[in-house]
């Protein structure tokens, strides 16, 4: 049978990352191809046998049952997903459609299916922001955005499907994740883009807001590990201890590419720029749950980092008209 990542190709390059991963067992990925898409993150293993690429679209209903019928799928990991906060604000009504409906659609069309375990890849955002108390899977949904209210609305439909059906879904919750493919409209591939383009980092604010970063390999570990041993209808945080603000996330990436401790040398490379709407400054989490599958990220930061500026540095043209990706704002 078909394990099938189901996803867009869009900033979740830990899809890419994913489907590298599971190359052992048969993998179906299916796609539709959006701004920020690039076939040829999927280039390395195109021509493998227990690969398969269908493209499509979570939205189109016909196209997923069809797709459940034809293909013999026995486990989906749901990637796709609107996800660039930035964006939510000005296309809300679009992210609704697809982070709900198009999540509706398909955990519909895999409970008709039967399949063994559904996999929703949601996000810490739907926790909304914290100084101090470290959320935990029990804790309340306050999302703050319009990306993170329809991922935090997608769990509810996902997980109506255990509480009604006993479905077999899991949710997953991770820290913001980094590493090669990342489209970079996202800070990290956007600031390393920028400086290795001799452009200025903009910071959104006072850049004081505060994020967890995971490397895109140990996220990936972590979604094996639930896929094995996660137990149906619960819910596991994907966190890491590893914090920095904005600012320094900007600083470090001025001496690693600028070769530069200079402070005011680095100030000459950071640019700040009007903040969003709303924007939280930490989402700090507590992973013991899934520390109790096994699961720990591995990959150092300065190993993690230094990998993502090498492959940016002959990579990034990778995607059509990826220019406008470096604004401070969607274009």
């Amino acid at each position: 049978p078909l394990t099938s990542i189901v996803f867009k190709i869009n900033e979740y390059f830990i899809g890419k990352a994913n489907i590298t991963f599971c190359v052992a067992p048969a993998v179906l990925s299916s796609f539709k191809l959006d701004y920020c898409a690039s076939l040829k993150n999927l280039e390395t293993i195109s021509n493998k046998q227990n690969y398969k690429f269908i493209q499509g679209d979570i939205c189109d209903s016909h196209f997923v049952k069809l797709l459940f019928e034809t293909e013999k799928i026995d486990i989906v990991l749901h990637f796709a997903a609107q996800t660039h906060v930035d964006l939510s604000f000005v296309r809300a009504f679009e992210f609704t459609y697809v982070n709900v409906y198009g999540t509706h659609v398909l955990v519909s069309a895999a409970h008709e299916a039967r399949v063994e375990k559904f996999i929703y890849v949601s996000t810490d955002e739907v926790y909304g922001g914290s100084l101090d108390k470290e959320f935990d899977e029990s804790s309340p949904k306050q999302p703050t955005n319009p990306y993170a209210s329809s991922k935090a609305a997608a769990e509810c439909f996902v997980q109506s499907y255990w509480e009604r059906y006993k479905f077999p879904v899991v949710i997953t919750r991770s820290s913001n994740v980094y590493g090669p493919h990342q489209y970079p409209e996202k800070v990290i591939p956007k600031f390393i883009s920028l400086l290795q383009h001799n452009r200025k980092c903009c910071i959104h604010g006072s850049g004081l807001q505060t994020r967890n970063f995971l490397y895109a390999t140990d996220v990936v570990e972590a979604f094996l590990t639930v896929l094995k041993k996660g137990k149906p209808g619960e819910i596991y945080n994907i966190g890491t201890n590893f914090e920095m603000s904005v600012v320094q996330l900007a600083k470090e990436l001025i001496q690693l590419i600028k070769e530069t401790n200079s402070e005011s040398e680095m100030e000459n490379w950071v640019d700040y720029v009007n903040d969003r709407p709303t924007n939280d400054m930490r989402y700090p989490m507590k992973s013991e749950k899934i520390h109790g599958l096994g699961w720990r990220p591995k990959v150092p930061w300065k190993e993690g980092i230094k990998k993502t500026i090498e492959w940016y540095r002959e990579n990034f043209h990778n995607w059509k008209n990826v220019e406008k990706a470096l604004e401070p704002f969607p274009v």
